[in-house]
């Protein structure tokens, strides 16, 4: 088919842009069926228009599949499907890819993803469930795999460390949860945690006894202020406040929960410099290129807090890394991948909630 006239008749009923998909762009096939929703009236506007059935110029058969793809009610039930059921992995991802400290969520998150998977297919195939669902296994076991390649015991022990799992307010939350010391799971690969990071046996069993008092909450953390705060006060905070009686204790949990889990922050850095040491730019200096990456990542945080970010330009800062090398405006189709940035606006502006968390010079 004739793309640039199809296009033109596109154009004319959307205000907004079909995205082009970069390789090594996150969670690509999600994006695209998203945006398809968005412009899921302006393509039926489209295909029904005079334009789209008197131009002869390219594979009618193509046009006439096009046309009744989009027409067809069932191709976009299906399309909500997928998006319900992917959503919740879509969102574990990104918050996980998320420059903030998160290792020690990690564990709860998994969990409560694969739960939201299957109630999302199993009131697709209508049944409930304790039932039987051969599309959830095939689900759960990909799943299962991903989780078991990726996963280390140093997530089992930052989410052992968390005091919001021994709260009263956080067990009430739904049935079936258990405070970590008494999860068979997280017990074991605690275990292999600490016998790799502690060789000798008496130190060993000096964290094992801080634990059990902090589990327990004996000794200095049976005050009702310590046991209160665990639902309710960071748990960086709360270490900070009622952790001085057990210092290894207190020092492995101030490591492990102020600790991202991915590398996405350096992957940005890596993407944006890759953007401004171009083969058009490859003979800047290397401080004046990590000046610009600097000052380049320090303007978009700042234009995503105004709310005008989703207006005109302003997504400008969110264009560029693996796969462009310029910003001249003349390539003006850049602006369609905007919203393919390596990380999602929408929870990157949680970090920065108020004025005082966003500072160009830190």
């Amino acid at each position: 088919m004739n793309h640039s006239m199809r296009l033109t008749m596109f154009n004319d009923h959307s205000k907004l842009k079909l995205l082009s998909i970069a390789e090594t762009r996150f969670a690509s096939t999600i994006v695209m069926l998203k945006r398809f929703k968005q412009i899921k009236q302006s393509l039926e506007y489209m295909v029904n228009c005079e334009k789209w059935d008197m131009y002869k110029e390219d594979d009618m058969e193509k046009a006439i599949a096009v046309k009744e793809k989009v027409l067809d009610e069932y191709f976009w039930v299906d399309i909500d499907y997928i998006l319900n059921f992917t959503d919740p992995i879509y969102e574990m991802l990104r918050m996980t890819d998320m420059d903030r400290p998160c290792l020690h969520f990690v564990y709860e998150w998994w969990d409560s993803m694969i739960e939201k998977v299957k109630i999302a297919i199993f009131r697709k195939e209508r049944k409930e469930l304790h039932e039987e669902s051969r599309f959830f296994d095939v689900v759960h076991g990909i799943l299962v795999e991903r989780w078991t390649e990726s996963s280390t015991p140093l997530h089992c022990l930052a989410h052992s460390l968390n005091p919001r799992y021994y709260s009263n307010k956080w067990l009430e939350e739904s049935s079936g949860l258990v405070a970590p010391h008494k999860d068979i799971e997280i017990t074991r690969e605690r275990k292999k945690c600490l016998e790799r990071y502690f060789s000798n046996e008496t130190k060993r069993r000096s964290f094992n006894e801080e634990n059990a008092a902090f589990t327990t909450c004996f000794e200095d953390f049976s005050s009702s202020a310590s046991i209160n705060d665990r639902g309710f006060m960071d748990p960086l905070k709360r270490w900070i406040f009622h952790g001085a009686s057990t210092p290894t204790l207190q020092s492995i949990a101030l490591k492990l929960l102020g600790q991202p889990c991915s590398s996405s922050c350096c992957e940005k850095n890596w993407s944006i410099y890759n953007f401004i040491h171009s083969m058009r730019r490859n003979k800047i200096t290397l401080q004046r290129a990590e000046d610009l990456v600097y000052v380049h990542t320090n303007l978009r945080l700042l234009s995503r807090r105004s709310p005008t970010y989703n207006e005109g330009m302003s997504q400008l800062w969110d264009v560029g890394g693996d796969g462009f090398d310029s910003m001249d405006l003349e390539n003006a189709e850049i602006l369609e991948i905007a919203d393919l940035s390596l990380d999602e606006p929408e929870l990157e502006t949680v970090l920065f909630s108020s004025p005082d968390n966003v500072n160009v010079d830190e």
